[in-house]
């Protein structure tokens, strides 16, 4: 094992700490890796510690063992802003725009309907709009019933004053205006947006949590993919996970993360207890329907064409053992999280596998599951499942070069685009030669996004990539070479903390304005 000197910071920083786990990874107070992160989330801040679980109980309580796993849709509230000038002589009496009259506001509240019954045809996200209201004066919004139920208020600035954009912004609800340049009549707020409304008449931005972003000019495109960043958020702020043996954070001081966790994101963490879990898979182990059951799916699972087992067949039985437990757990607890701290270590010798497989299908079911508890990462984990509609993939990063990059872990999903179930070699937990862990041979070709939380929870960085290959390294099973196009010293030198997400697709601009409205600065490299 590598002993690099840290002697200017071994009271806080690990001397040697590898991405995956295993008993190698010392502090420099001889707390292996996993101690270390583990005891970051003992009793931590914004946690929630849950006792006197029982198998019996969560059963007999429990009618249908899976949760839908769906996103919540974004609940919209379109809103058309206009005015009727009257007519006065020798005087300027009207504004810019095309809405000039309370027909021209009905017919195009009509054109707005229409629309947005497109838009949520195209939606491949949860999002429902709401009837559209048009107001010409502030005291008007009064009279809509329905603005506190909305996530959104998608407002259609036609025209009329800012006092009713201050209105709704004092809301505490998200804003986008929609104004029209061409794509109907043209709007007054097209021309006086960023000058009267977001720069209150000074050269800087002055309303608070609206900006540039929060503008759209004619294109449902970049309407529709503000939304789905949105739907993503919503779904990701105040929900809960579980935390399997408490909430940690990759070589971080007790208690920062959570706490940072709390304030960005105000997950709802809930901490059980490896001995409570202990105590739940003995008492499971005692139920012949759960067995029987688990033994079945796995007979299943392993006559997939695309499955090559090559390890022993009683650890894959068992990650489906423990696979039931958590979907109990989380259906108990309403969520659809999961994290496991010490996943390679101390979860061994309760379930008589690893975690890893368990994982894997997990995420392929559309529940969000990741290992090491490492809180630095999860939380971005969550949002960009919330905001693509499919599974992250947390991985150890390597080292950049000839513009390439290896990505790895052993609990990587199959079913990454959403859809389709990858081919996967099921081997052994590369570190422990244990248990069952899923090498996932990705789609050769797929573009994929790649974000790098820092430890401040101030700055992610994004890479979009491409899947080059899938080799077969001695490290973390699931491995995948991943190509870009800036430069790799640009990589080597911008990427911040440690843990990456990986999703399939491009969702560069969602993740850029969904970190924006948590305060979290986003940096595309190109």
């Amino acid at each position: 094992m590598d002993q690099t000197d840290n002697s200017l910071s071994r009271s806080v920083l690990p001397t040697h700490i590898h991405g995956c786990c295993g008993k190698h990874g010392f502090t420099s107070n001889g707390i292996t890796r996993r101690k270390f992160v583990q005891v970051t989330g003992a009793g931590a801040l914004g946690t929630v510690a849950l006792s006197g679980l029982s198998w019996t109980a969560i059963v007999s309580e429990q009618a249908d063992g899976k949760l839908p796993n769906q996103r919540q849709p974004l609940l919209v509230k379109p809103i058309l802003t206009y005015e009727v000038p009257q007519r006065r002589e020798k005087t300027s009496w009207r504004s810019w725009g095309g809405i000039q009259t309370e027909q021209d506001a009905g017919e195009e509240k009509s054109r707005i309907g229409e629309e947005l019954k497109a838009l949520a045809a195209a939606a491949d996200f949860p999002v429902s709009f709401m009837p559209v209201s048009a107001v010409r004066r502030n005291q008007d919004l009064s009279t809509i019933t329905d603005l506190e139920s909305a996530d959104l208020f998608l407002v259609y600035a036609a025209g009329g004053s800012m006092n009713m954009f201050d209105t709704l912004n004092k809301m505490g609800k998200n804003i986008i205006f929609f104004c029209r340049h061409k794509s109907g009549p043209v709007y007054l707020w097209y021309e006086i947006i960023s000058p009267r409304y977001l720069r209150q008449h000074t050269d800087n931005l002055a309303v608070k949590g609206i900006d540039e972003e929060d503008v759209v000019i004619d294109s449902h495109e970049e309407l529709l993919w503000r939304l789905r960043a949105l739907c993503g958020l919503k779904n990701t702020l105040d929900s809960t996970i579980l935390a399997i043996g408490g909430p940690g954070a990759w070589a971080q001081p007790e208690g920062v993360v959570p706490a940072l966790v709390k304030d960005k994101y105000r997950l709802d963490i809930r901490t059980i207890s490896y001995e409570e879990l202990g105590r739940l898979i003995t008492e499971a182990r005692k139920d012949k329907s759960l067995i029987a059951g688990a033994k079945s799916r796995a007979d299943k699972y392993l006559q997939d064409t695309g499955i090559k087992l090559e390890t022993d067949r009683h650890y894959v039985e068992n990650c489906f053992v423990l696979e039931e437990i958590f979907i109990k757990l989380m259906t108990r607890y309403n969520c659809r999280a999961l994290t496991i701290n010490e996943c390679m270590g101390t979860i061994m010798p309760l379930a008589e596998t690893t975690a890893c497989l368990t994982l894997s299908l997990l995420n392929d079911d559309g529940y969000l599951a990741f290992c090491e508890s490492d809180f630095v990462v999860v939380p971005s984990g969550i949002l960009m499942a919330n905001i693509s509609g499919r599974p992250s993939f947390l991985n150890d990063p390597t080292f950049p070069h000839n513009n390439m990059i290896t990505l790895a872990h052993c609990t990587a999903p199959r079913r990454m685009d959403g859809k389709k179930l990858d081919p996967a070699r099921i081997l052994t937990h590369f570190e422990s030669d244990y248990g069952a862990a899923p090498k996932v041979e990705m789609t050769i070709g797929q573009t994929v996004t790649n974000i790098m939380p820092d430890f401040a929870f101030e700055r992610n960085v994004g890479l979009l990539g491409k899947i080059a290959d899938n080799p077969f390294l001695d490290i973390c099973r699931s491995q995948i070479d991943v190509t870009f196009e800036c430069e790799s010293r640009l990589v080597a030198e911008k990427m911040p903390g440690f843990h990456w997400i990986t999703v399939y697709g491009d969702y560069m601009k969602e993740a850029e304005y969904a970190f924006r409205k948590l305060g979290i600065t986003f940096e595309k490299l190109v």
